[in-house]
């Protein structure tokens, strides 16, 4: 995701075409950047999602921070900027204090959660920082880094207190770290197998095999005996942590995104990210002693890229790509609410003739901004996309197979143009209602443009 691309889009279009911002206390305003009237959305959701142990909060990790809600209005209290890159995960301490974040930016800060400041820097890592989770006690924090190695660091001291690395045996940018309830067992994710590690003496205990893909998300059950992997072939593997051996195999997703237990480890969530050819576009609640499927929460657009459980069971929080959450009631299904105003990186923008409208292309979709007020109007949303994490030595992005790359507006303002794969979109600005396609080229389309007098 270019987020320096985005960034400076947004801080043209913010200091130099002269946005009335009358709304500066609006949650998006926080911490504008010097020289900056306004921002445009809340940046795209780049990491996970993560409750309060007392569930009264939850954190959420953007390209631009960190966004603190208050989990019952779903309001945004805080929003926690310092990293100078995306943010891709965030994990609260048991008693609810501190919040830990691992960023793009190679580093792992510490926040104290009711102030709201920035408290420490962890700076060990020489690559991306993917997952940090701390132990139970709260006195330590793992992280597992693009650098391929997981760090176990001394919360209270602020220092490393021992080193994973690849002499230990990880050959692959670690993807997800999650510590056994007893504190003793650290699970980490990598290439296609889960390690276990000793977090005494970080000695590696057991190394489970089976997976045929890269291995993106581990999570203990609340009893530690089971432990929940998966991997980017759709399939989830539950492990018993005792034996090392693989218990239950389930591949019913087309692809899985992100998986995690309840608090009360009974049903296990799991969510789908779309591929290209078609979508799955649910979270399905397993029985995990029964393997039976109970339930399946449906609504999302577009794939599910993570998960998380409130601590009293009652609810769930979905993201959907890079730009929706939505909370869900664990035990209806039925869905609670949506929290909008995220966005992906912007490839392309354009104002209509009149100026009262900018529209910027985050794809897979295009948002309409009042350019008075800064208030999102509306968005247009067109076909599926996916991208594949990280594999081998970069990040791979598939190419998007439909969504948008750039737009433009006709000369009296009426029609707006979508350049997306293979296909020019003409859309009535007004209504949304899609008037024709233009087709004929053979790959993205990065511009479209009107002539002066609209006809071409």
């Amino acid at each position: 995701m270019n987020t320096t691309f985005s960034s400076g889009v947004t801080r043209f279009i913010a200091s130099n075409l002269g946005l009335k911002t009358t709304l500066s206390q609006d949650s998006p305003q926080w911490h504008l950047p010097k020289g900056v009237k306004a921002r445009l959305g809340k940046g795209g959701l780049t990491g996970n999602i993560t409750y309060s142990p007392d569930g009264t909060r939850f954190a959420v990790a953007s390209a631009i921070g960190i966004w603190i809600y208050n989990a019952y209005t779903n309001k945004e209290l805080k929003l926690l900027t310092g990293h100078t890159d995306e943010v891709l995960s965030v994990a609260f301490s048991p008693n609810g204090t501190t919040l830990a974040s691992g960023s793009e930016d190679e580093t792992v800060r510490l926040w104290n959660i009711v102030s709201g400041k920035h408290e420490a820097t962890l700076t060990e890592h020489t690559d991306s920082v993917s997952s940090v989770c701390f132990s139970p006690d709260g006195q330590t924090l793992a992280s597992g880094s693009s650098d391929e190695t997981v760090r176990l660091w001394d919360v209270v001291g602020r220092k490393q207190k021992v080193i994973l690395a690849r002499k230990t045996g990880i050959s692959h940018f670690v993807e997800s770290v999650a510590f056994s309830p007893d504190g003793n067992t650290l699970a980490s994710g990598g290439d296609t197998t889960v390690r276990l590690w000793d977090t005494i003496t970080g000695h590696h205990k057991a190394t489970l095999k089976g997976h045929r893909g890269l291995v993106l998300d581990v999570a203990f059950s609340p009893d530690g005996s089971t432990l929940v992997s998966m991997d980017d072939t759709r399939e989830v593997r539950l492990w018993d942590t005792i034996t090392g051996h693989s218990k239950t195999t389930w591949a019913d997703h087309l692809r899985v995104s992100s998986v995690a237990f309840s608090p009360d480890g009974s049903p296990l969530a799991i969510g789908s990210l779309n591929t290209y050819k078609t979508s799955d576009e649910m979270v399905r609640l397993w029985d995990i002693t029964t393997g039976h499927h109970k339930t399946a929460l449906r609504g999302h657009t577009g794939g599910i890229v993570n998960i998380t459980c409130s601590p009293d069971d009652s609810a769930l929080i979905t993201e959907h790509n890079s730009d929706t959450v939505k909370l869900w009631s664990a035990a209806s299904g039925k869905h609670k609410a949506t929290l909008t105003g995220h966005t992906n990186s912007v490839s392309s923008i354009a104002f209509s003739p009149d100026g009262n409208t900018l529209a910027s292309v985050a794809c897979p979709m295009v948002f309409l901004w009042d350019v008075t007020k800064g208030h999102h109007k509306t968005t247009f949303k067109e076909g599926l996309w996916y991208e594949i994490g990280r594999y081998q030595k970069t990040t791979v992005k598939v190419p998007l197979l439909a969504g948008f790359y750039s737009v433009a507006f006709s000369p009296d303002g009426n029609t707006l143009a979508t350049g997306g794969f293979k296909e020019v979109l003409l859309w009535d600005a007004a209504t949304k209602h899609q008037k024709t396609i233009l087709k004929g080229h053979k790959s993205c389309i990065n511009s479209v443009s009107f002539s002066p007098d609209g006809g071409v």
